[in-house]
């Protein structure tokens, strides 16, 4: 059952992520912002979820459908990585190295703001 749940959540979190590329890519006037933007809510999402739901009833299939399957394929570590090097490719290394230094230290921020959140309501981890 915990397969199923991961691949239902998988095909969601790939769906969105798409969707969302999709919507941002359009306004993004060359820069990532789309993969930026799913990269801090997916760490956010992830660092909120995991305390969270440890600390509730929640089935383990539920778990791992929210945090393997849906947020590791929304997420998009791969995505950004080739995203930087086409930047650089392009004679752009600043904006390669603003785009990754934005995407670890915010990516890190808003896993402690989803963490602290997750703490706020009375998850322990």
């Amino acid at each position: 059952m915990v397969w199923f749940g991961v691949a239902l959540g998988g095909a969601a979190g790939a769906v969105a992520r798409y969707g969302l590329t999709q919507l941002v890519a359009q306004r993004a006037g060359g820069f990532p912002w789309a993969t930026l933007g799913i990269n801090l809510t997916g760490a956010f999402m992830l660092a909120f979820l995991h305390p969270f739901l440890l600390n509730t009833v929640a089935s383990p299939t539920l778990r791992m459908a929210l945090t393997s399957g849906f947020l590791g394929a929304y997420t998009t570590f791969s995505t950004m990585t080739w995203e930087a090097l086409g930047l650089v490719r392009e004679g752009r290394p600043g904006a390669a190295a603003a785009y990754l230094g934005a995407s670890v230290v915010l990516g890190m921020v808003a896993a402690w703001l989803g963490w602290a959140a997750a703490q706020g309501l009375g998850a322990r981890s």
